[in-house]
């Protein structure tokens, strides 16, 4: 299981998604950034979130 806190990214809040896979988690994390945050995750930016990702 693998897991990203929006917290470790640098925004504060508290949301945490978890998925079987780093893609699974990405595909949940760039809906979450779009309406939570307003950001699009770009290549760049994802790139730089699947360093913060974590073993669960």
């Amino acid at each position: 299981m693998k897991e990203l806190r929006c917290r470790d990214a640098g925004f504060d809040c508290e949301a945490v998604v978890r998925a079987e896979s780093v893609d699974e988690l990405m595909a949940q994390v760039g809906p979450h950034a779009r309406e939570a945050h307003r950001v699009e995750v770009t290549p760049e930016l994802e790139g730089r979130l699947t360093t913060l990702v974590r073993d669960v």
